[in-house]
Formats: C-alpha cells, structure tokens, sequence
C-alpha cells in the first residue's frame, strides 16, 4: 500500500476515535463540576479537560482566563483549534475524501452526515442541559462511522491501518482521562473515599462507558484500585489499555506479515508490559509515573509507525 494512502487512513481512524474522545473529556469534565463547590475546584475541571486534550498551550495563546463557556467552545466547536470536535470530524471527512477509491460509499456518506449536521449546528448546544445530549449525539456518530466501516470495508490493510489510528489515539485517551481524575482533581486527604470522591470516579466510568462494567465485575464500592486495574489491565474492557494494545499488537502483526518494523518491538514491548503488571505493582510505583510513561511510550509507537509505513521521516 502507498504510504501516503496507509497514512489518511492511519489518520482518519485517530480522528474519528478522536471526535468521540474529545466528547468524553468534556463530558467527565462537566459531571464533576457539579460536585465541586468553589469557584477554583470548579475551574479546575476545566483546567483538566484542556491538560487531557492536550490543548492548554493553544487556549491560554488564544484565551488566557479559564472558564467553562471557552473551555467548551474551545474544546468543541472551535474551528481552530485541531484536536476540537469540529476539526476532527472535518479532517475525518477530509481524510474520507480523498480515499474514496480505499473505503466504501457508506462510510464516506456516513461521516459526510455528520459533518453537515455539525455545521448546522450554533453553540446553544453547548448550553446548560443541552450540553450532555450534544455529547452523546458525537459519541452516536462515531460509533456509527465504525460500526459502518466494521460492516462494510473489507477486512484488508486498509482497515487494519485505520485500526491501528483507532487503538493508538484510544489508548492515548483512556490514559489521560484516568491521570486527569487521579493526579490533576485528586481530592485533598480528608475527602478521599468520600462522597465527593465517589462521584468523580463514577463519572470518570460512566465518560468511559464502563460504569455498568464495573459493577458487574466488582460488585462493591467504587474504589480508585479496582478502577484503575478495570481501565488499565482488564483485556475484556474495550477501552482499556490492555485491549487497545492486544488489538494494536495484532493488528501490526498482519500488516507486517514477514517484515520487523521497529514500531513492532516498540507495541511488543508496551503489551508485554500492561500484559505482566499487577494493580498493586502500579501503585506502589505510582499510579501518575506509570500512566506518564505509557503516554509517552505510546506516542512513540505513533512516530515509529509513520517512519515505518508512511514514508515519515
């Protein structure tokens, strides 16, 4: 496959995964507010959506002032800012474009849908109660796109590229959120295991879709171990790393057939790693340190997989 077709389809899938991501942080973000009680805890949340999303540097240039309405927009519907759902569903349909010969009609229709509703759209759906529906309508159309792409595309390196976009930028998000909850909003000593505390991991389960899991597995009180050990190493989590790294290591294996890229030691390595780890061993390292190394381990893994396949260098 060209490089250059390996690499919109490696980037149609991380923006797609993106789009929802993206709806997932400020989701998280507005459910916790509702739980703090100052104005400064408060911003805080909103301090944590844009350290998640990676996007601090570009709002204080453009911003400065933290407050929910321009975090919201920024993050949202800002067609500046790269990584905010806007941008990442036009770039998706960018991407769609230009491989129309790659994928299939109902795919590219799919996320053409999308992008039109979205245009159509004012930021009164960034308002007050209209805000959560906004959110889930964008995580609905990102199912639906890879729901599309799953039922439609053949199963070939096409798909397995736009896989591999898909678990990488998925695992750099799962990452994020659960460092946001516990290192940057962590609760001071005295609130640690309560009500406070509670809320906010349930609302960091149900912005993963986990919420149900949880409980099915667990059976018990939510507690920050068994959340993290749920999001991190449990292989039947769909967003957990475990699985993200179980589905990348084999999808890399079938595009490499015969060859050793370098990035396939690097994912080797990674899943090895969350594959032999016990939730106690993090722990006792650090829960931060542990999900500041894999972030940066995985963002190799995104380098080395354009110096590899896409001709980057």
């Amino acid at each position: 496959m060209l490089g250059r077709v390996a690499d919109q389809l490696y980037w149609m899938g991380r923006y797609s995964e993106r789009t929802e991501n993206m709806a997932r942080i400020l989701d998280v973000a507005d459910r916790m507010t509702l739980t703090l009680q100052s104005v400064e805890t408060r911003q805080s949340a909103w301090v944590s959506a844009l350290e998640v999303a990676g996007a601090a540097a570009g709002y204080d240039e453009t911003h400065g002032d933290i407050n929910s309405a321009d975090v919201l927009h920024y993050l949202a519907l800002d067609p500046e800012n790269p990584s905010s759902i806007y941008s990442s569903i036009r770039t998706t349909r960018e991407n769609a474009r230009a491989l129309r010969g790659s994928i299939t009609t109902e795919m590219f229709e799919s996320i053409n849908s999308t992008w039109l509703e979205l245009r159509a759209m004012d930021t009164r759906v960034l308002d007050g109660a209209a805000r959560r529906p906004f959110f889930d309508w964008v995580k609905e159309r990102a199912h639906l796109f890879r729901g599309v792409a799953e039922g439609t595309m053949l199963q070939d390196e096409a798909m397995s590229f736009m896989n591999v976009g898909l678990y990488t930028e998925r695992a750099d998000s799962t990452a994020r959120l659960l460092d946001s909850k516990y290192h940057i909003l962590l609760p001071a000593s005295e609130a640690v295991g309560g009500a406070v505390d509670y809320y906010q991991w349930g609302a960091l389960l149900r912005s993963l879709s986990a919420f149900r899991a949880y409980h099915k597995i667990y059976r018990d009180r939510i507690s920050a171990a068994r959340v993290a050990e749920l999001i991190i190493l449990n292989a039947a989590m769909p967003r957990s790393l475990r699985c993200c790294y179980d589905r990348l290591s084999e999808t890399l294996e079938d595009i490499s057939g015969s060859r050793d890229p370098e990035c396939q030691r690097i994912v080797g390595k990674l899943h090895s790693w969350l594959r032999y780890r016990r939730i106690e061993e993090i722990f006792d390292g650090g829960l931060h340190e542990f999900l500041t190394e894999f972030i940066e381990g995985n963002a190799q893994v995104g380098h080395q997989l354009e110096r590899d396949f896409m001709m980057v260098r």
